[in-house]
């Protein structure tokens, strides 16, 4: 199994971007997938995950902002981030779990700044 983020750019605050984690290989056996983020100087924070079963949670720095979400193929996991501001400034990684495997993917970079 291998993980791809991307999406990232450079975005103006109070504005979106959307990354995408796209899995290929066997995604039967991930059975949860996450995102985190890592500024720089400060640990990688866990801010979003979405189970196969479709339940979502969110970290309270980005609750109401980021939406989590698959794709009807279901081997793409989306982040949606909304309102961005200066300090969600950081790589973006996501992080697919399943029983027998932890995988990461490789990072993405989120830049916010006017």
């Amino acid at each position: 199994v291998q993980l791809q983020a991307s999406g990232g750019g450079l975005v103006h605050p109070g504005g979106s971007l959307r990354l995408s984690c796209a899995a290929s290989g066997n995604i039967r056996s991930i059975s949860g997938t996450y995102w985190y983020r890592q500024a720089p100087g400060k640990q990688r924070e866990l801010i979003a995950g979405i189970t196969d079963g479709g339940s979502t949670s969110y970290s309270p720095s980005v609750r109401g902002r980021f939406t989590i979400s698959r794709g009807d193929a279901k081997n793409v996991v989306y982040l949606q981030m909304n309102s961005l501001k200066s300090e969600d400034t950081a790589v973006y990684y996501c992080k697919g779990v399943g029983p027998r495997l932890t995988i990461w993917g490789q990072g993405t970079q989120v830049t916010v700044s006017s």
